[in-house]
């Protein structure tokens, strides 16, 4: 495990269009994801302590903003010949379990992962309803702590801001996980 920070939000950097398969083979596109209030792209995984340490709070903050306009989508772009735990299978099960009513989308080739400049899991990239970069932050201050200690929900906030106002928050903490288990070609 590798601790990656995520570089500071690049303001209006347009979000990249995207196809991705989710582990039924669906394929779903930015625009699909997209809310009429914004779009929060997260980059997750499975076996990630970082993100399984912060799932429940991810999820409940995830379906929240959904009740606000905003779309989310997370996306898996390990290697899951190094990270078998990463498979689409893999994926579907956390789903499953966790009760996700966003797309959890794989994307093998990465691609989508490196025009976004995503970095670590969790990556979050919250949009405005143009599409406009307005937050890369963390979900908030709790890091790898047990989940059911309550911190100011600084993700949720920035994305409710930016839901209303299409500006996000002047300051932001940079996300912190485990670094993208990139293909060894990569």
């Amino acid at each position: 495990m590798v601790l990656t920070y995520s570089p500071l939000c690049e303001k209006d950097k347009n979000a990249p269009d995207f196809t991705l398969p989710d582990p039924d083979g669906t394929l779903w596109s930015r625009d699909q994801c997209r809310g009429e209030n914004g779009l929060l792209v997260m980059f997750i995984c499975n076996h990630c302590p970082y993100v399984q340490a912060i799932r429940s709070k991810l999820v409940r903050d995830a379906h929240d903003l959904m009740s606000l306009g905003v779309g989310v989508v997370a996306i898996n772009a390990n290697d899951i010949s190094t990270y078998p735990e990463d498979s689409p299978e893999h994926m579907r099960e956390q789903a499953l379990e966790d009760g996700y009513r966003f797309p959890y989308l794989y994307d093998a080739e990465q691609t989508v992962a490196k025009a976004y400049g995503a970095v670590c899991t969790p990556d979050f990239f919250g949009y405005n309803a143009e599409m406009g970069l307005r937050y890369r932050g963390r979900l908030d201050a709790g890091g790898m702590q047990d989940s059911d200690v309550e911190h100011p929900r600084e993700l949720f906030l920035a994305m409710q801001q930016i839901a209303t106002s299409g500006e996000g928050p002047e300051q932001q903490t940079p996300s912190m996980g485990c670094s993208i288990k990139w293909h060894q070609s990569a």
